[in-house]
């Protein structure tokens, strides 16, 4: 179960630095780049946790479609770029999607 907060943690650092990129304006502002830095290698460290117990196929689908999906919808907020219906569409067959994944893993159970 501890994977899973280590899987979570990576992708809120990984969410984190995404939303950083914009700032660091092509890493000429120092302190955004380490910012940005900071949270990407965090989320490298979080991840190597996460596939000690969790295949990393199931790791890198939950990682990387969690991840796309708050990235989408932080975004909307904090840059303002918003996304068409059918762009939110493919958003919820993602969730859905990793939620099937996560579902039907050997870790789960089935």
């Amino acid at each position: 179960m501890i994977s899973y907060y280590y899987l979570a943690g990576a992708i809120i650092l990984e969410v984190c630095g995404t939303l950083l990129l914009p700032v660091t304006q092509n890493f000429t502002r120092p302190l955004q780049t380490l910012g940005m830095a900071f949270c990407y290698l965090g989320a490298f460290y979080c991840l190597t946790f996460a596939v000690k117990v969790i295949p990393i196929a199931i790791v890198y689908a939950i990682w990387s479609g969690v991840g796309v999906f708050l990235i989408a919808i932080f975004s909307a907020f904090v840059y303002r770029q918003m996304l068409e219906w059918p762009a939110i569409l493919g958003l919820c067959f993602i969730i859905a999607g990793v939620g099937l994944v996560n579902y039907f893993s050997p870790t789960h159970g089935h």
